[in-house]
């Protein structure tokens, strides 16, 4: 038997594009894989020399599934150039924005590309093995899924005027105030997606026995988490320090001001994809490989201030000894932060000044640099930038969620493809199982490759009957 290569193209159910190479050796053993993606944006160039102001508005356009993470995170870069604080009822107003998206996104992700798997099973017919599919096996759970994500697009229409890329977030706050009449619009459908949150989570948590080898072999390796967290080590996603722990549940390093970003965290690029891989700079790649996003949160935290999540977490944190290294229990922690944005949301919305009309700090550019950092979905979401005296952007550095996660998620599509693929014998339930390893990431590629620089290409010129007459590459 020679050797074989197997390749995956498209990876289905996951938001952007990208493939999957399996490389075997002459017995049919998986030798290695490949995660490739294969788009690139080029946003962080399309914006120089646009003004800073325009940058909250114009890096929502990267992502149509997490908009209001790219707002926020440029939004804070802003504040850093104009060197204000903005008003204590913005921030207030910019996390209940940012915890409605956290709800859309990860519902879109559970219920729309991952329960077909988890409800419809990993070896189902791939032609019923969708949303569709799921609605006509289990319309209850379609029902709740389909509602949750209307609830956080619905929050985010009635705080910032529509669902997708407002730009009611700005440099300084935000551009008007939240009305009584949306906050009570939010807080009456508030019990409603509350009990869709806690039911789903009582059917996961029911459901995860069936998945033992999946568990056993999705990114189930030991690597550092990042992320953000409060300042009495809480789960946080608007605004924090960063920490890095070990798969010991050790912290590594603690108290990171996100202005520190590039002291700590390091990129580079491989020659099969457009997307950067970053890593702990510290201890150099491959050792200072991290995932981001819920698993890591929930592990790197000390605390969850919301009374039904801190029990979910709790129930959680029972999973390992250290720290969660499964990567299949992302869908568990997306399951959680659901329930704890919920609660987290009706808890802003009480606070006595939420209906204040100031909202705003207005400045000029008083500093040449600004890094925002907040927690999309996916995980931490960082934006770089640097201004000229005119205000223009010169620079702009962005890091992705998907980014930090990629040698994880190249390393979980490795590990998966030894244990299930055998060249001899394939089935498409094992190559669906190397998919399913990506979609518990629930990588956004559109939001994850604008970097420029030595970049992986390969054009080939081929003739009418599909002959390579020549190819070049770079990278």
């Amino acid at each position: 038997m020679s050797r074989q290569k197997i390749v995956i193209d498209p990876v289905t159910r996951i938001e952007g594009h990208s493939k999957i190479s399996i490389h075997l050796d002459e017995q049919g053993h998986v030798e290695e894989a490949y995660f490739h993606v294969t788009q690139f944006r080029g946003f962080e160039k399309f914006c120089e020399g646009r003004p800073f102001s325009e940058m909250p508005s114009l890096m929502a356009r990267i992502c149509g599934i997490c908009p209001v993470s790219h707002l926020v995170a440029s939004a804070k870069a802003c504040d850093a150039i104009l060197a204000v604080q903005i008003p204590e009822n913005a921030a207030r107003l910019r996390r209940i924005l940012n915890l409605a998206q956290l709800v859309q996104s990860h519902a879109l992700s559970f219920f729309y590309l991952s329960a077909p798997d988890l409800l419809l099973g990993m070896d189902s017919d791939p032609a019923k093995r969708n949303v569709f599919g799921l609605a006509e096996a289990n319309p209850a759970v379609a029902r709740d899924g389909v509602r949750l994500r209307q609830f956080g697009q619905q929050v985010i229409e009635w705080l910032a005027g529509k669902r997708i890329h407002p730009a009611w977030v700005v440099p300084g706050g935000v551009s008007d105030p939240l009305t009584a009449e949306h906050r009570d619009r939010i807080l009456a459908a508030l019990p409603e997606v509350r009990g869709i949150a806690e039911r789903t989570l009582d059917w996961f948590k029911n459901s995860m026995e069936q998945f033992r080898e999946e568990i056993r072999t999705f990114a189930n390796s030991p690597t550092l988490f990042m992320g953000m967290v409060g300042p009495d080590g809480s789960l946080e996603h608007y605004d924090g320090k960063l920490r890095f722990l070990d798969a010991g549940g050790h912290i590594v390093a603690d108290g990171i001001d996100g202005a520190a970003y590039a002291d700590h965290i390091a990129e580079l690029a491989h020659p099969w994809t457009y997307l950067k891989t970053s890593f702990y700079k510290p201890l150099g790649y491959p050792d200072g490989v991290y995932r981001v996003g819920p698993l890591a949160r929930l592990n790197i935290i000390d605390r969850v201030d919301t009374p039904k999540a801190a029990q979910e977490w709790a129930e959680f944190r029972e999973l390992d000894r250290g720290a969660v290294l499964s990567s299949f229990y992302y869908h568990y922690a997306r399951l959680i932060e659901i329930l704890y944005a919920i609660e987290k949301i009706e808890h802003l919305l009480q606070a006595p000044g939420i209906l204040d009309a100031n909202v705003r700090a207005h400045a000029r550019a008083n500093n040449s640099e600004g890094i925002g950092i907040a927690e999309a979905p996916r995980g931490t979401l960082m934006h770089h930038y640097k201004v000229d005296r005119d205000g223009l952007i010169t620079w702009a550095n962005l890091i992705i969620a998907t980014g930090h996660n990629n040698a994880a998620m190249n390393r979980g599509v490795l590990q998966v493809a030894r244990h299930f693929v055998h060249g001899n014998k394939l089935s498409e339930g094992m190559l669906n199982r190397v998919e399913a390893v990506i979609r518990t990431f629930d990588p956004c590629l559109s939001c994850s490759t604008h970097a420029g620089g030595r970049m992986a290409l390969e054009v080939e010129l081929r003739s009418a009957d599909g002959a390579v007459l020549d190819r070049i590459a770079h990278g």
